[in-house]
């Protein structure tokens, strides 16, 4: 008895104007909220992560982002047939750049390269010592702009920096 009177009053026609609006007014609410909701989706790389990342790699048996990292690793080693001892540099500064990069994506903390390089056991990371020489070499060129860079010493640390992609699987 109690809910046909509920009933009868919502289904009466003083109040299906009100009921009507309010209709209305949550239907647009609701889809502005499923607008904004698509746009987050579609902004934030959240969805790509989570989705596109993971088939990619499952596809290429490759980890994400591989082919971009041969990409720039090529434009690396373009900058030592220039027989310029800054293009040298610059070389070496990018690979550095490259392996931080890589560390972060993994997931291994600290702030800087040297931070992340502590985490690293010789088991992830086989020719760790060597990086950490290359790493020193990079941070004298860029704490000292009157050190001198020759060839043959731009192709040894690319040469670390080199094997630690491929320990790394990324080669």
């Amino acid at each position: 008895m109690e809910s046909e009177n509920i009933f009868n009053f919502i289904v009466s026609p003083t109040f299906s104007g009100w009921f009507l609006f309010l209709k209305i007014l949550f239907i647009i609410a609701s889809l502005v909220l499923f607008g904004f909701i698509v746009f987050v989706l579609i902004k934030t790389s959240w969805l790509k992560r989570l989705i596109i990342w993971d088939w990619k790699e499952f596809f290429s048996y490759k980890p994400y982002g591989v082919r971009k990292v041969l990409k720039t690793w090529t434009k690396v080693t373009k900058h030592l047939e220039s027989g310029l001892e800054s293009e040298y540099k610059l070389a070496v500064t990018e690979a550095d750049s490259i392996l931080n990069d890589i560390l972060k994506r993994m997931n291994f903390g600290g702030e800087v390269l040297t931070d992340r390089l502590d985490k690293l056991t010789s088991a992830t990371l086989p020719s760790l010592e060597q990086v950490r020489e290359a790493h020193k070499i990079r941070n004298s060129i860029i704490h000292n702009p009157d050190y001198k860079l020759s060839f043959e010493e731009a192709k040894r640390v690319l040469g670390i920096y080199e094997q630690a992609f491929r320990d790394l699987e990324l080669f």
